[in-house]
C-alpha cells in the first residue's frame, strides 16, 4: 500500500540529516519538493537521484491532490521535503499530507532537525511547556496586538523571522514586552550560527552593532514569565427581555410602557412582545396578574 514519508532534512549542517532520511529519499518513487533546485543539491551530495517533483505553497492545493491520486492509483511510495527542517511546519507539505490522508494513505515522520526546538535547546530557559507561533503578522498594528497577547497565552514562545524584518521585529518587543526574556538564534548548525541571549535591550543593541545582522534566518525564544498578561476583557451579561420587563414594572412602570421603553432602547418589536407574552403567562400561572 502507499506511504508517505514526510522527511526532515538539514537546516544547515548536512552531517545532521539521518542514515534514514537518507534512505528514505532513495527508495521512493518521486520527492516532492518545496523548491528543486534547493533539494537537487542535497541529493547530489548524497547521491540520491530519485525524481524531483515541485510542490510548493503557490501550487500545493493542487499539486498535492494530483501526487495524492498518482501514489494510490499506482501503489507508489513517496517522500515529503522542504527547503530546510521538517515540512508543515512553517513550511509547506499539510496539504499534501490531507491529500494523502483523505485517501487512506499511510502517512509516516522520518523526524530530523526542527530550527525551533534547537532554539529552545539552547536557550537556557525552561522549556517543560511552550507555545510555537512561526511568522509573526507583517503589519505593526496586527504584530503588537499579537505580542501583548503572548504572556496570557504561554511563558514560553518561538517565532520565526526573516533577516530582514529581525530588528523590526526586535523593536517591537522592546516596546510591546519591556520586561521579556529573549534567546535570538542565527543560522543554526551552519559554520556561523550565533545565539545571543539577554534582556530585549541588550540582546538589541548587540545586533544593531553587528554589521552581519542582515544575514541569515532567525529563531527567537521569549521567556514571558515576567511579562504582565493582559487584562480579560469584561464579559458582557445578556439580560433576558422577560427580566427587563419585570425589572421596569418593579419600579412603578406600567406593563405597556415598559414594553414601549425596550423599543425605544432599540430591542426588536416582536422581540418584545414575545416575552410580555411570557411575562404575563408566568404571572397569570401564579395568580399574581
Amino acid at each position: 500500500m502507499a506511504q508517505l514519508y514526510v522527511t526532515a532534512t538539514p537546516i544547515g549542517n548536512l552531517q545532521d540529516f539521518s542514515p534514514r532520511a537518507i534512505e528514505t529519499l532513495k527508495k521512493a518513487a518521486f520527492i516532492a519538493a518545496e523548491d528543486t533546485r534547493v533539494t537537487m543539491k542535497l541529493c547530489q551530495v548524497f547521491d540520491i537521484h530519485t525524481p524531483l517533483i515541485a510542490c510548493h505553497m503557490h501550487n500545493e492545493s493542487s499539486k498535492g491532490e494530483e501526487l495524492a491520486e498518482k501514489m494510490l492509483r499506482e501503489d507508489l511510495d513517496a517522500a515529503l521535503v522542504t527547503d530546510a527542517g521538517t515540512p508543515c511546519i512553517s513550511d509547506p507539505g499539510n496539504l499534501f499530507v490531507r491529500a494523502c490522508l483523505d485517501r487512506g494513505i499511510e502517512v509516516l515522520p522520518v523526524p530530523g532537525p526542527v530550527a525551533g526546538a534547537a532554539a529552545l535547546s539552547v536557550s537556557g530557559f525552561e522549556c517543560r511547556e511552550w507555545k510555537f507561533y512561526g511568522f509573526l503578522p507583517r503589519e505593526k498594528k496586527e504584530l503588537d496586538e499579537k505580542l501583548k497577547a503572548m504572556p496570557s497565552q504561554t511563558g514560553i514562545a518561538v517565532v520565526h523571522e526573516s533577516p530582514y524584518r529581525i530588528l523590526f521585529l526586535m523593536e517591537r518587543i522592546l516596546e510591546v514586552l519591556p520586561d521579556a526574556k529573549v534567546s535570538v538564534s542565527c543560522d543554526l548548525t551552519k559554520l556561523h550560527e550565533l545565539t545571543l541571549r539577554g534582556s530585549v535591550g541588550t540582546v538589541l543593541q548587540k545586533m544593531r552593532e553587528n554589521a552581519k545582522t542582515e544575514r541569515g534566518e532567525y529563531c527567537v525564544v521569549l521567556d514571558l514569565t515576567a511579562c504582565p498578561k493582559a487584562e480579560e476583557p469584561e464579559m458582557a451579561v445578556e439580560i433576558p427581555l422577560t427580566l427587563r420587563l419585570v425589572e421596569q414594572m418593579l419600579k412603578g412602570i406600567s406593563f405597556h410602557d415598559a414594553q414601549q421603553l425596550l423599543c425605544q432602547q432599540g430591542e426588536k418589536k416582536n422581540a418584545v412582545k414575545s416575552a410580555a407574552l411570557e411575562v404575563k403567562r408566568c404571572l397569570l400561572e401564579d395568580e399574581i396578574w
